[in-house]
């Protein structure tokens, strides 16, 4: 049997490669009109954040594994 938390660290995995990879883009190609705080670069932290915890999970609970919760 498969984990459920093995399907949420794909899924944190996956959406943490794309906010890194939208908001990359937009540091290095910043819209005419940018939002007021976009100096801060949240996506770029909250995609890294995301693949971390999502590799992490993924890792952890991945099919064949003895952990479990």
């Amino acid at each position: 049997m498969i984990s459920i938390w093995f399907f949420i660290g794909v899924l944190l995995l996956a959406y943490g490669v794309i906010i890194l990879g939208a908001s990359t883009y937009y540091a290095v190609n910043p819209p005419e009109h940018p939002l007021v705080l976009a100096n801060l670069h949240a996506g770029v932290y909250w995609g890294a954040l995301l693949m971390l915890l999502g590799g992490i999970y993924t890792i952890k609970f991945r099919p064949g594994s003895a952990t479990r919760l």
